[in-house]
């Protein structure tokens, strides 16, 4: 059908090939996708092993871990990514409670204590290192190549507790590239975060996938690499951008991996 549509011929007796091509175009894009979804299980499988849950414990509590976000292991695998604001800036040393992570599944879960040792405050990055056992470290992409269109998938625990040590993912696109903030009509709408962010600005990536605070720190990756292009934001991008709203969106956000690298740098890491 595409081939007897580039053969018509026009009015002036030209032959006009237009359709053809774009058949063959929106095919070749499809293959591309269907590629990109195909490669996503054995990416999920690869992507997993790394994702932590970011919180901590205190022995006299009930349950005695709490969960406040997730993170993703970099570097030489005692380093892991989180957002600055999912780490408690204050913890209850009288009762013991500390920072940690959890990795693994399920029952199958392990506890890693952790410290900080890098933050980026104005990019609301942190890297902790963990003790124990090393965990298999993601590869950082280049966040400067993606571009709006591009497949993405994120892995991690969205509603954190409630649905146990089990990494959810999901498949998105890069919707839109776009400033953190914005310049607002009235000066009644800007807070302090917002003139902080108006004065440094920066571009974050937007998803056409609903993250929940819990996503917070998970790896946005490429769906056939499945190397780290960002790192979900849930909360700090919403608090900046979204100010003037009334009622949360379905909208999510994430921070683009070249800051990862330069936290990582900052901390003696060259990965």
């Amino acid at each position: 059908m595409l081939l007897d549509t580039a053969a018509r011929t026009g009015h002036h007796g030209r032959r006009w090939a237009f359709p053809a091509l774009l058949g063959v175009s929106l095919f070749s894009g499809w293959l591309l996708c269907r590629g990109a979804a195909a490669d996503l299980p054995n990416t999920i499988a690869r992507v997993k092993p790394s994702v932590v849950a970011v919180g901590t414990v205190e022995p006299t509590r009930a349950p005695q871990a709490s969960y406040m976000g997730t993170g993703f292991a970099v570097g030489d695998g005692s380093l892991v990514v989180t957002n600055a604001h999912v780490v408690p800036p204050i913890l209850d040393s009288e009762h013991r409670e500390f920072l940690a992570v959890f990795s693994g599944t399920g029952k199958a879960a392990r506890m890693h204590p952790a410290t900080p040792v890098a933050t980026d405050l104005e990019h609301d990055l942190t890297l902790l290192r963990i003790g124990g056992k090393p965990l298999p470290p993601l590869t950082l992409g280049d966040s400067g190549s993606v571009r709006e269109g591009d497949s993405a998938a994120f892995t991690g625990f969205p509603i954190g507790m409630v649905l146990g040590l089990y990494p959810v993912t999901q498949h998105a696109i890069v919707s839109s590239i776009t400033p953190i903030a914005i310049p607002v009509h009235s000066t009644q709408e800007l807070n302090s975060n917002m003139v902080r962010r108006l004065q440094t600005p920066f571009s974050v990536f937007q998803l056409d996938a609903i993250a929940y605070p819990g996503n917070s720190g998970s790896p946005l990756f490429d769906p056939e690499s499945g190397k780290v292009i960002g790192v979900i934001n849930a909360v700090f991008v919403k608090g900046t951008k979204e100010n003037a709203l009334s009622q949360p969106t379905g909208i999510s956000y994430a921070i683009p991996g070249n800051y990862v690298r330069a936290l990582l740098r900052r901390a003696g890491q060259t990965r």
